[in-house]
């Protein structure tokens, strides 16, 4: 049945409506995100996915909205946005469920619309207006999720059916049963792998923010941290458009100390979590799951270190696994030190290398690009926020300043502070 053409009245409303939503659009995207996370937390536990599924929902409702606020009469032709396809390609690669995409958009579809009734009637009295209004925005937007739904689910598809075929497919499926901890012959499995599992191995995980697919520069990016780190070329698997899993095996302790030199030569959105090294097929799926974990950590912090190795965030991210009591914790121990502004930050970075440096403040200052002095002020500014000497709880008081320095607005509260 042939859709009616809104008034001009109600499309006028409907661009209201859209401006108000994407004046709030951070907001919406996380409650989108988080509707998602709650249908599947296995693939919310996944930095990689929650990375591509966050850009998705970003991009839907920002393409949707913005055709809305331009307030045109017919309905424009639906283009897919580009994350929408990478999100469906990770799904693919991960080897979830398409069912999680299907349940996924109409979850990010309910709480968008959810948002629209609410603001839509605010805005105009219950009546007829307000039904034509409700009735022609249903229309629009649910025609848009359709659409853009059958052409994700049909690119997911493809990408499995292609996944699926051949040695890429054969080495997905071995290295999946090797992380499962499945029953599997090291021997026959090297042979399938074309790399030898009873040596070392240092897992790296190498991602970038959602933007597009990127493998080729990863893949680079992974051969020449292999070759700084003196090993053998790396095994690698591609686990969505932005994301790459690697191997380094050697029959020694790798040189790690000289990726953050070596990624400077990739393209410099790339960033790396490097697992410990440690022996066999346990030591390959452990020094994985350390890879992981830290991969976690950073993800939603960008402005981070582009090379993080497990040695050095492994008690921070012991203590971030529950991130709300992270951030309790950091809240408790900083007091007006734990507030998100760039006042409070510039103090706590200060404390947190003059500690690190044995509270030696000309080797503090050299680090921070400084003076001497400025060091001292700073501390004795932050000691007096604190209340108390920071040496007192020197061991929370220095993880508490890690979590901050690492995990950023995720643990931080808001508010002004003095300087």
């Amino acid at each position: 049945m042939a859709v009616e053409t809104p008034s001009p009245e109600v499309i006028n409303l409907m661009g209201d409506v859209a401006e108000l939503m994407l004046a709030e659009l951070d907001d919406l995207v996380a409650e989108m995100d988080a509707a998602e996370i709650e249908l599947s937390p296995a693939a919310g536990s996944d930095a990689a996915v929650l990375a591509d599924t966050s850009a998705s929902n970003r991009a839907n409702a920002a393409r949707v909205l913005s055709t809305f606020a331009r307030r045109e009469a017919k309905m424009a032709p639906i283009d897919i946005p580009p994350e929408a396809l990478d999100v469906a390609r990770t799904i693919a690669r991960r080897g979830l469920d398409l069912d999680v995409l299907f349940q996924s958009y109409r979850r990010g579809q309910n709480v968008a619309w959810r948002r629209y009734m609410a603001h839509a009637t605010r805005l105009v009295p219950v009546g007829p207006l307000l039904l034509e209004l409700l009735e022609a925005s249903s229309q629009r937007l649910f025609a848009y999720v359709d659409h853009v739904l059958g052409c994700v689910v049909i690119a997911a598809q493809r990408e499995r059916e292609e996944v699926l075929g051949g040695a890429i497919a054969r080495r997905a499926e071995t290295i999946r049963l090797i992380l499962d901890g499945a029953a599997i012959d090291t021997t026959r499995a090297g042979e399938r792998l074309g790399y030898d599992l009873r040596q070392r191995h240092t897992a790296l995980v190498l991602w970038t923010p959602p933007h597009g697919d990127v493998q080729g520069a990863l893949e680079s990016a992974a051969t020449a941290l292999a070759r700084a780190a003196g090993t053998r070329p790396p095994l690698t698997l591609s686990v969505g458009p932005s994301t790459l899993w690697a191997w380094l095996g050697s029959s020694s302790e790798p040189a790690l100390d000289t990726l953050p030199e070596a990624i400077e030569q990739a393209q410099n959105h790339i960033r790396v979590a490097v697992g410990p090294t440690r022996p066999g097929i346990t030591g390959f799926r452990r020094s994985h799951e350390a890879a992981l974990s830290i991969q976690s950590l950073l993800a939603g912090h960008p402005g981070g270190a582009r090379v993080a190795l497990f040695r050095d965030l492994e008690v921070t991210a012991l203590a971030a696994q529950n991130t709300n009591r992270a951030a309790e914790f950091v809240a408790a121990t900083l007091g007006p030190l734990a507030e998100d502004t760039s006042a409070a930050a510039r103090l706590r970075e200060t404390l947190r290398v003059f500690l690190d440096e044995a509270e030696n403040a000309p080797r503090a200052a050299t680090r921070l690009h400084t003076h001497r002095n400025t060091v001292l002020q700073r501390v004795a500014r932050a000691t007096e926020l604190l209340g108390y000497q920071p040496g007192e709880r020197r061991l929370a008081m220095e993880l508490a300043l890690e979590l901050a320095h690492q995990l950023g607005p995720r643990v931080l509260t808001t508010g002004p502070v003095g300087a």
